[in-house]
């Protein structure tokens, strides 16, 4: 298993779901264990503010680093031309980007906790991402949420000029004006 290439084994891409689990569920069992109960509100916060942290860096990767600079621009356009093939980055990469620039900076900053939650914050929101990305190019959607997620990201892979980046949500790309052409804003799709 090559550990360092953008097309993973089926094993390599499942153990990617299995890693972040479990780093979401030792983390917590951590802060709840660890923590006082007096700190559990500041860590919500800070768990909170990594999910929706996790939003934004979602849709600014995705439409500014996979879809501008190379070589991640070319790497990505093999996941348009290859859609259900097991294309994604490392977890040896995803997780040492993660522990460099997310959890070190936020405990030299705050603490060990806080970068924890932090840290637990963001790591929901990749899952939550992973999964709905998969979801949308493997599964046979039932739900009326993923219906709409799976023709938004089928406009994002077919659209003559680049739009909708976001996979779990439509918010920011409604707040930057990165929508199709002829997408409206509605109530209905401002919750996508």
């Amino acid at each position: 298993m090559n550990v360092l290439t953008i097309e993973q084994s089926k094993a390599a891409y499942w153990a990617d779901f299995a890693f972040y689990g479990t780093t979401i569920m030792v983390l917590a069992v951590v802060l709840v264990v660890g923590t006082p109960q007096a700190q559990w509100p500041r860590l919500a916060f800070w768990a909170i503010t990594g999910v929706v942290g996790w939003s934004a860096l979602e849709y600014l990767v995705h439409r500014f680093l996979f879809h501008g600079v190379q070589p991640f621009r070319r790497w990505h356009a093999e996941h348009h031309a290859r859609p259900t093939a097991f294309i994604c980055a490392p977890t040896v990469v995803t997780a040492s980007v993660l522990g460099v620039f997310l959890f070190l900076p936020a405990w030299l900053m705050g603490d060990a906790w806080s970068a924890c939650a932090l840290t637990v914050g963001v790591l929901c929101g990749y899952v939550a991402y992973a999964t709905t990305h998969h979801a949308i190019h493997h599964w046979r959607a039932k739900s009326a949420w993923l219906r709409r997620r799976q023709r938004w990201h089928f406009i994002h892979h077919n659209a003559r000029r680049p739009c909708c980046y976001g996979v779990t949500s439509s918010i920011w790309d409604i707040a930057c004006g990165s929508t199709r052409p002829e997408h409206k804003s509605t109530p209905e799709n401002a919750s996508d």
